[in-house]
């Protein structure tokens, strides 16, 4: 009964906040859109479950000796729990990607505690987990809360190729 009622003053809060859904079918889209308070339209990153993530980024039932890609694009996933304290430090760095790479990169969530035969299947030992997955080539994990400049860095030269600028 605890863990219910902060649960329904979230969706209470959600639904009187003014956060209204933009036409989409999530199953579609990768992410939903949603305007905020201020009426701004942000990107919320999509929470994939065991089955999404067979059809939208790995199917390892088919495939499970070789890495192929299901995706059109380059994409990040953050494995999570909910009481992790440096997960809930990535959250809002990853929401800010979701809304800074809208059409270039896809951000993904997976709850390691609902999604556990999916986070065992990965290896995932420790969370946070960010895994960084390239149009093309083998993906790449980073654990622990980095800084945001770092998944910045990491978004635009191993998913989007942008070469950093020179110092002067």
């Amino acid at each position: 009964m605890k863990k219910i009622i902060p649960l329904l003053v979230l969706i209470i809060g959600i639904v009187f906040s003014g956060c209204t859904s933009i036409k989409g079918n999530q199953e579609k889209d990768s992410a939903t859109i949603v305007k905020d308070s201020s009426n701004n339209v942000q990107v919320v990153p999509e929470h994939l479950t065991y089955a999404t993530f067979i059809k939208k980024i790995w199917n390892f039932e088919k495939h499970p000796q070789q890495w192929v890609y299901e995706g059109d694009g380059p994409c990040v996933i953050d494995f999570y729990a909910d009481w992790c304290g440096p997960c809930r430090r990535v959250a809002p760095i990853m929401q800010e990607m979701a809304n800074k790479y809208k059409g270039k990169v896809t951000i993904y969530k997976v709850n390691v505690d609902k999604e556990n035969k999916l986070a065992s299947i990965l290896g995932i030992q420790n969370i946070p987990a960010v895994l960084f997955i390239p149009k093309t080539g083998k993906p790449m994990m980073q654990v622990g809360s980095l800084p945001r400049d770092t998944y910045v860095q990491i978004i635009n030269e191993q998913l989007l190729h942008i070469k950093p600028k020179a110092k002067k």
